[in-house]
């Protein structure tokens, strides 16, 4: 199990629609894991982000750097007594990616700021699994969910926050970083695929490790 290993917080990472949550969800209860997913669905400014992006970003963006920070912050203060790991679908760090890419920079210097502040004494995953995918692999996934907001959701933004992901993990130094190309499979629907992901993330490397399975 991770925990022999020294991995207590295990963060899943990448960009909207390549499978975060997905794999969480099957990680804590094939791992007994205590599951932390982003709260996308109480942002009461993110379908109005999607419709006009410009007016609502910094809300959007706040209210998420503001749950964020709450929810990593109860996970380490309660005591859990019933779980071997901690698994969530985002990384606290992850926030100033879409930050960079939604605000302006006024936006931004404030929102920095606020960040800042808040950065302290939260806890930080033992390792991270950064999925990866193309875009017309994300633009179909985002397709398949079928969610309302999402579907003006073009792909010269998700290549644009592709390579802000694509940069930040690969100078990323607080944690081993698992890199996972899933252009070829579905580890939602296929189980071999879904053991050979599994199987990388038990083998705790300790550095950045890159894995593209080809799906045979």
């Amino acid at each position: 199990m991770l925990k022999d290993k020294g991995v207590h917080f295990l963060a899943i990472e990448g960009v909207i629609g390549v499978g975060k949550t997905a794999l969480a969800r099957i990680i804590s209860e094939r791992w007994n894991a205590l599951c932390i997913e982003e709260n996308y669905a109480q942002n009461p400014f993110l379908e109005k982000f999607y419709e006009n992006p410009e007016p609502y970003a910094f809300q959007t963006q706040l209210f998420f750097l503001l749950d964020r920070h709450k929810q990593l912050q109860n996970s380490a203060l309660q005591s859990d007594l019933f779980h071997d790991l901690l698994v969530s679908d985002y990384t606290y760090d992850k926030d100033a990616i879409f930050a960079a890419q939604n605000l302006t920079d006024s936006e931004y210097a404030m929102y920095e700021t606020v960040a800042k502040s808040l950065d302290k004494d939260l806890p930080r995953p033992d390792l991270v699994v950064y999925l990866q995918a193309s875009v017309p692999t994300l633009l179909n996934r985002i397709k398949s969910r079928g969610r309302e907001m999402e579907k003006t959701i073009e792909g010269s933004y998700l290549k644009d926050l592709q390579a802000r992901y694509d940069h930040h993990f690969w100078h990323y130094r607080n944690a081993p970083v698992i890199i996972i190309n899933t252009d070829n499979i579905d580890f939602v629907h296929n189980e071999s695929h879904l053991q050979m992901i599994l199987e990388i993330i038990e083998s705790c490397p300790t550095q950045t490790t890159y894995f593209v399975p080809t799906g045979n």
